[in-house]
């Protein structure tokens, strides 16, 4: 998808209606138009980026300094004491629009809670496949010192 054809890209241009609640040089935060629950928003960058590491190192640290402000101010305002923050980090994340974007969703303990890993299939991974991938990560970090 080009940024032409890109509803993000449109919202950071000015060219759709929405409810914003703040923006800075790198993003726009606004309310999700349809939302999981109230004050729902989202944080989309101005750069017609679909991944994290795609954004330049300006752009992210912006960007999430902008989570680090808001997270805060919207869990006060929705008095709730909680909020869960998701990154879809490319299609097969499950990101529909194919631009960098951070859901806040406050929560509450009268929500359903449920931890990250019941979103997913358990999968039982042995311990040497654990080490397997720790090993192929930590060489493309460049580190494989254990903790």
């Amino acid at each position: 998808m080009d940024s032409n054809r890109c509803v993000f890209c449109e919202i950071t241009r000015g060219n759709i209606k929405t409810r914003k609640i703040y923006e800075t040089k790198h993003s726009i935060a606004i309310l999700d138009a349809f939302p999981l629950k109230e004050g729902h928003s989202l944080i989309i960058s101005k750069t017609h980026s679909p991944k994290i590491q795609d954004l330049s190192s300006e752009a992210s640290n912006d960007i999430f300094n902008t989570l680090y402000f808001l997270t805060e101010k919207i869990e006060k305002a929705m008095d709730c004491s909680s909020s869960l923050i998701s990154i879809h980090n490319g299609k097969d994340s499950g990101q529909e629009i194919p631009h960098f974007h951070i859901h806040i969703i406050p929560a509450s303990y009268s929500n359903r809670n449920r931890s990250i890993h019941s979103l997913f299939d358990k999968k039982d991974i042995q311990t040497d496949k654990i080490d397997e991938y720790w090993k192929k990560i930590s060489r493309e970090v460049g580190s494989t010192q254990s903790i």
